[in-house]
């Protein structure tokens, strides 16, 4: 990471986008394109995040298990041992029937966004008097859509929500990186063309 000067002598710390844009571009694009294909087989992706949650579960149960085991002295080595146990079980359930983990994972997603509607209805009116408030109240109220939208049709929402969701969300984030790009690739040419070197 490098630190640099700007014209009014404040220093800058590290790389700027019309420096890095081609990486952004590429892991932008890529971000973009696993998106679009979550969205297009959000089935497959649910089942794809209910196995790693799964596994992860294992992992962590296993981990819970051999440092309670590893320190039998310890005065919380029976609530670490059962907690290592509560983990592996709960993964192997994922593992072996990750249908109804994807059902059973829907229904928190669709929880999610009920508290997270409430809780942005109530900052949007709390802070009615400032600039913008209405952005949290729509905010909120569409949170709360979504999660009618999830809940209303549990479970066969299964089928979609938490793939296209995920899949929304990585499109969303590979689009906004490639438009940073972008910009960035712009500067760089603009500079380029009027001459001006760039900033060693």
């Amino acid at each position: 990471m490098e630190t640099r000067t700007t014209e009014r002598g404040e220093e800058r710390v590290g790389n700027s986008a019309s420096e890095t844009w081609r990486t952004l571009m590429v892991v932008g694009g890529v971000l973009a394109i696993l998106g679009m294909l979550a969205v297009v087989f959000p089935f497959v992706t649910g089942i794809g995040i209910e196995l790693l949650l799964g596994g992860l579960l294992v992992v962590g149960g296993l981990i819970h298990a051999w440092h309670a085991l590893s320190a039998r002295g310890w005065a919380g080595f029976l609530g670490g041992v059962a907690l290592g146990a509560l983990y592996v079980i709960a993964g192997l359930v994922l593992l072996v029937n990750p249908v109804v983990g994807l059902a059973t994972l829907t229904l928190l997603v669709g929880s999610f966004f009920v508290v997270d509607g409430v809780v942005e209805l109530y900052m949007g009116l709390r802070v009615r008097p400032e600039t913008n408030w209405v952005g949290l109240v729509v905010s909120g109220v569409l949170s709360l859509v979504l999660a009618w939208l999830i809940l209303a049709g549990w479970p066969s929402t299964a089928v979609w929500a938490v793939g296209v969701l995920f899949g929304i969300n990585l499109l969303t984030t590979g689009l906004a990186m490639a438009a940073v790009a972008m910009g960035g690739r712009r500067t760089e040419r603009a500079a380029v063309g009027s001459g001006t070197a760039r900033p060693e």
